[in-house]
C-alpha cells in the first residue's frame, strides 16, 4: 500500500507554492522545467502526492533555494510558528499580488485604510 502525504508532506507543498508565486512563476512554469505534468505539481503543492528526494531537489533547484528551504529548517534561528504562519498565509491564491500592491502604496493614511478594509471584510466574509 503506497504510503499517503502526512502533515509534513503537505507543509512542503505549501512552502512549494509560496515561494513558486513569490518569483512569479506559474504551475506550468515549474511543471515544465521539472519535467513533470502541471497536474502532478498541483498535487504536490496540495499534498495530495509526496514528493520524493530527486524531484525535491529539482523544485528546490528550479526556485533556487536549498532543499532545507522547502523542507522549513530555518538555520536562521527564526521563530517556527512564524515560519508556518509566512508560509501558510503566501501559499494563499492573491496573497503575493495583495502584497505588493500594498507595498506600492506609499501614504501611511491609504495602507491603514486598506487594512481596515481587509479586516473588515474578513470579520464580515461572503
Amino acid at each position: 500500500m503506497p504510503k499517503r502525504a502526512d502533515a509534513f508532506d503537505i507543509s512542503v507543498g505549501k512552502r512549494v507554492r509560496a515561494y513558486r508565486i513569490s518569483l512569479g512563476m506559474s504551475q506550468s512554469a515549474l511543471a515544465e522545467k521539472v519535467g513533470v505534468t502541471f497536474q502532478q505539481i498541483q498535487k504536490y503543492e496540495n499534498g495530495i502526492n509526496r514528493m520524493a528526494a530527486g524531484r525535491l531537489k529539482r523544485v528546490a533547484a528550479v526556485l533556487g533555494l536549498p532543499i532545507a528551504a522547502l523542507l522549513g529548517e530555518n538555520k536562521s534561528g527564526g521563530n517556527g510558528n512564524t515560519d508556518d504562519l509566512l508560509t501558510e498565509i503566501l501559499s494563499q491564491p492573491y496573497a503575493t499580488r495583495l502584497l505588493r500592491a500594498f507595498r506600492a502604496i506609499k501614504p501611511a493614511k491609504e495602507r491603514r485604510a486598506l487594512v481596515k478594509l481587509a479586516e473588515r471584510m474578513g470579520r464580515n466574509p461572503g
